[in-house]
């Protein structure tokens, strides 16, 4: 009973050591993926600067079209939106995406472009114990200066197998919950009229302050 015992535990041990490989290597593909597609993402970026002044529409349907397939706009919008999707129409919802999205590039799209040289070091990618479909992976922007900032991607995959960018935290800030404060704000402020507050959303948006969220986090 002793003998059978031990290779039970002995057959678990190995289960166990197996499943933490196989995590090991999901979690270094997803940094290499990552790590792809942030440096297409950089160099994307730094080949349309010029282009932001001369055409910022064109600026913004490039960046668009390359961060489509790494980050679910979609998704990050639902979240915002909050408790509040469910009280939006299906056609407010998808006003709200395309909303979200110009906002992001008309904040710190100018921002970007009019940033020094900078780069981004994607470190470690850590695949969820209990639940595989979820990861984070941790990156540091090193400025022309030499300044260090940390950040934060959380990663989901979906149905088809892929990886998409669902939030991101900038030295400590979780830029989606602070989105998601604003849009209830101003769903309180605009007596929870949707259409008002997905009419309103570029200058809401501009109001956020991230740097005082980071002074207070």
């Amino acid at each position: 009973m002793v003998a059978l015992t031990q290779r039970l535990f002995l057959v678990l041990a190995l289960l166990v050591a197996a499943a933490a490989e196989a995590r090991a290597g999901q979690a270094e593909e997803l940094r290499e993926y990552v790590d792809v597609n942030t440096q297409k993402l950089v160099k994307k970026l730094n080949e349309e600067r010029g282009l932001y002044e001369k055409d910022p529409e064109a600026f913004y349907q490039s960046m668009n079209e390359a961060l489509t397939d790494f980050v679910d706009f979609r998704r990050i919008a639902a979240r915002v939106m909050g408790r509040y999707a469910r009280q939006a129409t299906p056609e407010q919802r998808d006003e709200f995406v395309e909303k979200f999205k110009r906002s992001l590039f008309d904040s710190y799209g100018k921002a970007l472009v009019d940033a020094d040289d900078f780069q981004i070091n994607v470190q470690e990618a850590t695949i969820l114990p209990r639940d595989e479909s979820r990861a984070s992976v941790q990156l540091e922007v090193i400025s022309s200066s030499g300044n260090r900032y940390p950040v934060v991607y959380s990663m989901y995959r979906n149905g088809d197998g892929q990886w998409l960018m669902e939030n991101v935290i900038v030295e400590g800030v979780n830029i989606g919950l602070a989105f998601r404060d604003r849009f209830s704000q101003e769903m309180e402020e605009n007596r929870g009229q949707v259409q008002a507050v997905i009419d309103g959303w570029s200058d809401a948006a501009k109001a956020i302050d991230l740097d005082g969220d980071a002074d207070n986090s």
